[in-house]
């Protein structure tokens, strides 16, 4: 995890820890007041220390961390209790060795990756950025660490923000300033910021005003606080840390949270830290051999007590006076050393690198890699491998995850006209976006950057994602900034729309004389408004491609207009056109008369040559190519690049573009958009009303620029425009107008939803000057309030947005992603149970659904709509009750249960939960439609913990990131809506379809080997510990050991513990191919079938047996002779080894020549070391001394001889048990396929799955016969449908 540590100057985090303040007061540094002075030091610096330890902290915290670990304990009191010498077992000195060793192999690791951390943070805290000089006077440069709260800081374009400022200036003369949020948020759109409001434009190194604002938080969307005069702070005069100025020369600011108190710090917890199903049930098998020890250190201890008092002759024995009641209690003791490692030491440090190494080769897994977007797997969580093969529900969402969100315009529909666009529908059908993606090169550049923003998320858990920022540094070249480049959310597929033919014939009338005469004007008036509604209200930015990113865009500079063959002038038509009352009653102009762009017919200034005084400089960047005759709208408007901030507005502006409805450019309250037949209109931007998921739409408030009236248009759900679009007041026979195209639109949406389309309606509302006066002051109020601030904001759009005129509404298309069927198809053939949970209507959720195939065409649809409580449990109940119908039923297939979000609301109270969640759990699969963020978690966290299942859940928004933290295993894709997603999980990939092979193959894999691995571990520890206990039936239970001390401790920690580590990492149970095939396979992780308590127990007795043999047959084969302790044990030791080495290449399905480098480089180790210990060392082993001991054994044929024997007989059960599990083999498609036993019963009933083959399976010895035919050999022949 990270760590806070704090710098020397930056103790104490905020003013609220040292002096006790509610607020964060700053001024600037440059103040001479003392006790403001105080205030400022008292807050962090801005440098960042992810590092947890320093120099001299290293060891003790190190220790202390891993004294945290029961285990470490254990044996460090084992040691220290080897120093008593009434009980110790042997040389206190190498009771050490062991627990040493495990401390230090921990120590070393973390050390390498917390100086990994401290040669990033040196790297960032080493950047430049220009600071205030007070001594100077003037900008001068300094480190990011040396930066603190209240400095001056000076930007320019392109460089990185070094800590949380306030803005105070901006070279836009509009006191704009635009960042890129991508090390922040993954997002590559641009963002706006501003300069506080009513701030005068000084220079800021005058600034004396006292900011008040909150205290440090994570809270990326909101910031708080005031200045001077009560002027309100809000989120958009807040420039964040990591964030990149873009598009603006220069920017000031000061500096308001630094370090460790910056929002981008606040948000960076490093990886996640979970405790697998696997972890918590190895913890109950410790506890278990807990007991065991403590059963056989009992057994030893009463049988001492009892040799010592029924010993008759004890003339051999050292004269004690000690009674045998307390000689026992004693003897406990020393056989808790003895025994010690019967508690594995080792496992622990070994499943921490057998996971490094399964993260290792899922990272570098080229199916994960995606090549058009640059990016691989990353793996956040690095202790929850296993868990990826134990899933058991997966909770998905929809858009993003199952689909591209890639939002392409489809149809639409406008006062009640449906527009189907036919051509554009054939156009996406044939598309072939890899034919259509010509700039690969540039896409992939700038997807690279971002790739390696999110590997540094979880390979580097450094403070801030700044390599990214500097890769070009190391080695690569940066582009060219001429060179065009990609923006999100502007494929060729989202952009290139086919306008509807009778659609483009109505809007070319604006600009055709015989359109006066006809009594159709108010549906023009609303297809211009529905147009000008899709190019205006949103947040997007205008850039070029012809022009650095870094250059300021400004608004296009206009060429003279040819004048539209009208009767009138085009203003003048439109003006009365959209005059309210008055729009079906238009006669021509008598005296047509071209006007001179920049003036209207009355000779006065309009809004455009306005705009151009104001800012004349800022109009270039959209020249037509010929030198500017013509239409602005042709050559030039295809150069214009479109930084939305979602897929939806991008689709949506795109669209207004394909019409000719064109934002051309944006600056902080003016807008430039073209109509067909108008030319280019200045709209004054007055307010933007931000999309919210309360109020579910967003809105903007402009003065319109025909018409001067203060006009609102709103966009969002159909479901809360729908119920706000009223008839507008004073407009004759509005009442029926407003009323058929409610009901015709809803038509329209309904049809949509059942097309799979997202919908969006469009609505607009005339404000009287008197009305909108009052809802100014209001706003304004709750603009500048502090307190409630965000409630206020939300009350006022509220009260502002009702009695809207419903324009029209919209239809995009969100492609599935591909190979989704096939990954849901494959989950549910592996008993996984998919659910989806998605915001969107319910017939565009089942539409989805049944093209992803988690709806199938057999299946029964159960739906579930309720308005209330009552009606929602008998709801349930009758539909529990139609299932088990169902179910008793033969020939039903399934159920899917389809829920919207009110129904959920209540399914999801304590007294209706039991009956939803009994119902869900019946049927095949879920779909959870008009759902909110919240009750996406509560639904995972109901599953979770009733049902007691594994849950995965998988999303690539922020309004997934708390389901994705509730479940078990939390998967972000990083795609086309920022990294929140990914920075909350513990798995994130680019596409769905790799959720396959993660769990059915990786997730497999790492289950299976860990599994194995520990059962392994457990094995082995206690069929050398039975060596020692059954050895003190033969020595008076005394603690004596028939081998040596050294060999003792080395055993398990040295000589069997590379092999382990190797048959973790390694082994495959079933190659990668087989599992993709037969996801029926992966059951066997989701029942734990790999570790049992069964499985456990039949370890345990398994090691019983071959400790016996072990132990037995060197016993009566020496027996008699003069062989001493020491030369006994020398072919025990021996015996056990081969007989371990060997029961894993018996357990183990993969053999290469590493597997046998390593097995039998430590069989030599082994024998090496026993021979030199035997022939150099004298007094290493005091009371015994080895001397020549093994030497002698190992020159004389009875040794070898025992040794044969004993490993034969040893592991002849364990060989027969496993060469029947392996004789079961499946031929698919004349593969033949090695299956564990596990897979089918014993009775080999019918396996019906999906591919359609014949295999024939036999069992208990017979031959493999041919696949796709059945012939009879032995006593039976079985076939079943694979």
């Amino acid at each position: 995890m990270y760590s806070l540590e704090r710098p020397v100057q930056g103790q104490s985090s905020c003013p609220k820890d040292r002096l006790g303040r509610k607020r964060r007061t700053v001024v600037s540094s440059l103040t001479e007041d003392e006790e403001l002075t105080e205030i400022l030091k008292s807050y962090c610096s801005n440098k960042v220390t992810t590092t947890k330890y320093s120099f001299l902290s290293f060891i003790p915290k190190n220790l202390f961390e891993q004294l945290h670990r029961f285990a470490n304990i254990y044996f460090i009191f084992l040691a220290a209790l080897n120093f008593v010498p009434v009980v110790n077992a042997f040389q206190p000195e190498i009771s050490i060795i062991p627990i040493l060793l495990v401390l230090a192999v921990t120590a070393v690791k973390d050390l390498w990756e917390d100086y990994r951390k401290h040669k990033s943070d040196k790297f960032i805290n080493g950047l430049v950025c220009e600071i205030y000089s007070r001594k100077r006077q003037m900008y001068v440069d300094q480190r990011w660490q040396d930066v603190h709260v209240g400095d001056f800081v000076r930007l320019s374009c392109n460089e990185i923000i070094p800590a949380d400022m306030l803005l105070l200036y901006s070279s836009d003369p509009h006191g704009v300033c635009y960042i890129e949020t991508a090390n922040l948020d993954g997002e590559t759109n641009l963002k706006q910021r501003q300069v506080v409001r009513d701030l005068p434009r000084q220079v800021c190194e005058n600034f004396h005003s006292r900011i008040e604002c909150e205290n440090p938080n994570n809270d990326l969307s909101r910031f708080r606080g005031f200045i001077k005069a009560r002027v309100g702070l809000h989120n958009n005069n807040l420039l964040l840390r990591s964030c990149t100025i873009r598009n603006t020369e220069t920017v000031i600011g000061i500096v308001v949270y630094a370090g460790h108190e910056t929002k981008a710090m606040k948000n960076n917890n490093g990886p996640r830290y979970k405790r697998s199903k696997l972890e918590r049930r190895l913890n109950v098998d410790v506890l278990w051999s807990v007991v065991l020890l403590v059963i056989m250190c009992l057994t030893a201890a009463i049988g001492h007590g009892l040799w010592l008092r029924n010993l008759k002759d004890n003339s051999f024995l050292i004269p004690d006076t000690t009674s045998p009641a307390l000689s026992g209690f004693y003897l406990f003791w020393t056989m808790i050393i003895v025994l010690q490692v019967l508690i594995p030491i080792s496992l622990y440090v070994s499943i921490e690198i057998v996971k490094l190494c399964q993260i290792f080769f899922i990272q570098n897994d080229v199916d994960f890699y995606n090549e058009y977007m640059d990016s691989r797997i990353q793996c956040r969580a690095l202790n929850i491998t296993e868990d990826l093969g134990q899933i058991q529900y997966v909770f998905s969402d929809k858009t993003g995850t199952l689909t591209e969100n890639k939002m392409v315009f489809r149809r639409c529909t406008i006062a009640g006209v449906e527009y189907p666009h036919e051509e554009n529908a054939r156009r996406l059908e044939v598309y072939k976006e890899d034919e259509a993606l010509g700039c690969s090169h540039t896409l992939k550049s700038r997807a690279s950057a971002k790739s390696l923003s999110c590997k540094s998320l979880s390979c580097n858990r450094s403070s801030v994602s700044l390599h990214t920022l500097t890769g070009h540094s190391e080695g690569e070249e940066s582009p060219s900034p001429t060179l065009p480049q990609h923006s999100a959310f502007s494929s060729p597929m989202e952009k290139d729309i086919v306008p509807d033919p009778f659609l483009v014939q109505k809007l070319n009338c604006l600009s055709s004389p015989l359109f006066l005469l006809r009594d159709a004007s108010m549906e023009l008036t609303y297809i211009v408004d529905f147009f000008m509604a899709l190019a205006i209200c949103n947040t997007v930015v205008v850039s070029s491609p012809n022009q650095p990113r870094h250059v300021r865009f400004g608004l296009p500079r206009f060429s003279t207009l040819s004048p539209p063959h009208t009767t009138e002038s085009p203003r003048s038509f439109t003006r009365r056109l959209f005059s309210r009352g008055k729009a079906a009653s238009f006669t021509p102009s008598p005296s047509p008369t071209p006007t001179k762009l920049g003036t209207e017919p009355d000779g006065e200034p309009n809004l455009e040559d306005k705009m151009l005084h104001l800012n004349p400089g800022a109009w270039s960047g959209l020249e037509n190519s010929n030198g500017g005759e013509g239409p602005p709208s042709e050559p030039g408007a295809d150069e214009l690049i479109y930084e939305a901030e979602s897929p939806d507005e991008a689709a949506l502006v795109h669209a207004a573009r394909a019409y000719r409805c064109t934002l051309q450019g944006r600056s902080l309250e003016r807008l430039l958009v073209e109509l067909p037949g108008m030319g280019s209109l200045a709209v004054r931007l007055l307010h933007i009303l931000p999309f919210d998921s309360t109020r579910k739409r967003m809105s903007v408030v402009v003065r319109h620029p025909l018409t001067n009236q203060v006009v609102v248009y709103t966009k969002g759900a159909d479901s809360v425009i729908m119920d706000l679009a009223e008839s507008p007041k004073g407009a004759e026979q509005s009442d029926g107008r407003q009323g058929h195209i409610r009901e015709q639109t809803q038509k329209h949406l309904d049809n949509y939803a059942r097309e799979g389309l997202r919908t969006l309606c469009i609505a607009k509302k005339v404000l009287e000057e008197e009305e909108y006066e009052i809802w100014l002051k209001r706003h304004a109020f709750a603009e500048t309030s502090i307190e409630n601030r965000e409630e206020l904001l939300l009350e006022s759009a509220q009260r502002l947005e009702t009695n809207l005129t419903l324009l029209g509404a919209t239809g995009i298309e969100d492609r599935l992603q591909e190979e989704v069927p096939e990954t849901i198809e494959a989950l549910q053939r592996a008993g996984v149970k998919v659910w989806v949970l998605t915001g969107d209507k319910q017939e565009t959720a089942i539409n989805i659904a049944c093209a992803c195939k988690l709806l199938r065409t057999t299946d029964q649809l159960l739906t579930a709509n309720c308005d209330s409580k009552e009606a929602c449990k008998a709801l349930l109940l009758e539909l529990r009750a139609e299932v088990e119908r169902g179910e008793a039923a033969e020939g039903t297939s399934g159920f899917t249960l389809v829920v919207d979000g009110r129904t959920l609301d209540f399914a999801l109270q304590e007294d209706l939960k039991g009956d939803f969640l009994e119902l869900s759990r019946r049927c095949r699969a879920v779909v959870c439609c008009r759902s909110t963020p919240l009750q996406k978690s509560h639904v995972v966290q109901l599953v979770r913990d009733q049902l007691r299942v594994m849950t995965l859940a998988i999303g690539d928004g922020a309004n997934d990131v708390s389901m994705i933290q509730v479940a078990d295993v939390g998967i972000g894709i990083s795609g086309q809506e920022g990294m929140q997603a990914v920075m909350s999980s513990d798995f994130a990939i680019s596409r769905f379809k790799h959720l396959r092979k993660l769990l059915l193959v990786h997730g497999h894999w790492c289950y299976t080997r860990l599994a194995n691995m520990i059962l392994y571990f457990f094995y082995k520890n206690v069929m050398y510990v039975n060596l020692l206990f059954w050895y003190q039936f033969f020595c008076g239970f005394s603690g004596s050991v028939m081998t040596n001390s050294w060999v003792l401790i080395f055993f398990n920690l040295l000589f069997t513990s590379a092999p382990p580590l190797l048959y973790g990492i390694l082994d495959k149970d079933v190659s990668a191919d087989t599992l993709i095939k037969l996801p029926e396979l992966y059951k066997s992780g989701q029942n734990s079938k790999a570790y049992l308590p069964s499985t456990f127990w039949l370890t345990m007795l398994d090691a019983l047996y071959q400790s016996l043999v072990c132990f037995f047959i060197p016993y009566f084969a020496y027996a008699g002779s003069d062989a001493d302790m020491l030369s006994f044990g020398s072919p025990i030791n021996a015996s056990a080894l081969l007989i371990i080495l060997l029961h894993q290449v018996i357990e183990s399905r993969t053999l290469t020549w590493l597997h046998v480098l390593v097995l039998v480089g430590s069989a030599l180790f082994y024998f090496s070391f026993t021979l030199v210990f035997s022939v150099v060392c004298v007094t290493c082993s005091p009371p015994t001394n080895p001397l020549g001991v093994d030497k002698l054994q190992m020159s004389q044929p009875l040794f070898y001889g025992v040794c044969a024997l004993t490993t034969v007989l040893a592991l002849l059960p364990r060989y027969t048990h496993q060469h029947k599990a392996r004789g079961l083999i499946i031929n698919v498609e004349d593969l033949d396929i090695k299956i564990p036993d596990f897979i089918l019963p014993k009775e080999l009933k019918e396996c019906r799955a999906a591919t359609g083959s014949v295999a024939t399976i036999e069992r208990k010895g017979y031959v493999l016969l041919g696949a796709k035919k059945e012939v009879k050999a032995g006593s039976f022949t079985h076939q079943f449908v694979l």
